[in-house]
């Protein structure tokens, strides 16, 4: 089943286009890929799921995207709601400067939750879902700024989860990390998939093959193939995606 579907979808920053008649599905419960060189829009169309885009002055967006049938630009979708059920984690780790267990109530506590056992039990679960719940059990009162980096990530990763979304969003979760966070972080998205559709921005064409179900190659603001990873990797229909496959630019 499709969770998200893109038709004919353009989008501007001002005069400059920057992708360009995008038509494509994502799977429910799939790990989607984004991959291509810099600047060719894999960041600026995951940015569009959530609308994160609509925080840039001059960004105009025609076409039609879709969460589950819904419109998500159509005049009822509340984009506070959109957000909740769209969730997204950024290349650098932001952790706020505050408690570990008040990183992950944060959103719960946006969305009217007051109970403190309600709160225990979405910490605790939405920790566990990130697989650091046995690393910070005991710090939870602790400082996020105080984490290493791959556990900083892996809390915006559980801090996210814990307003139970459908989507996540990642981009580039992995780029500043060392191999072994980023080992951690690739095993915890196979597990999530189970619950959650996963969309990640990845420069990592290896990581693309290990992890993702279907990969989408961009280039210059256009979507060339998207297809499923092993197919994209072994027989690409588009000498561009080969190219771009096999090293020679990029």
């Amino acid at each position: 089943m499709d969770k998200f579907t893109i038709k004919d979808m353009n989008l501007y920053y001002g005069k400059f286009h920057a992708l360009k008649s995008v038509n494509f599905n994502m799977e429910a419960n799939r790990i989607t890929a984004f991959i291509g060189p810099s600047g060719c829009g894999k960041s600026t169309l995951l940015k569009s799921l959530n609308r994160m885009n609509d925080l840039v002055e001059g960004c105009k967006i025609t076409g039609d995207i879709r969460l589950d049938n819904e419109d998500i630009y159509g005049k009822n979708m509340d984009v506070n709601v959109l957000r909740k059920r769209v969730g997204m984690v950024f290349q650098k780790a932001n952790p706020f400067p505050m408690s570990v267990y008040d990183n992950i109530a944060f959103g719960p506590r946006t969305h009217g939750i007051r109970s403190r056992r309600e709160l225990d039990e979405i910490v605790e679960q939405s920790l566990k879902d990130a697989a650091i719940w046995d690393e910070l059990k005991d710090r939870l009162k602790k400082s996020a700024l105080g984490l290493s980096g791959g556990q900083q990530q892996r809390l915006c990763i559980a801090r996210a989860l814990a307003v139970k979304p459908e989507v996540l969003l990642m981009d580039e979760a992995t780029s500043a990390l060392d191999p072994i966070s980023t080992g951690k972080i690739e095993e915890l998205c196979m597990k999530l998939k189970d619950k959650y559709t996963i969309i990640m921005v990845t420069h990592n064409m290896q990581q693309a093959m290990r992890i993702a179900d279907n990969t989408a190659f961009f280039l210059l603001g256009e979507m060339i193939e998207c297809t499923d990873t092993a197919t994209l990797f072994s027989t690409p229909k588009d000498k561009r995606t080969e190219e771009y496959i096999t090293g020679r630019f990029g």
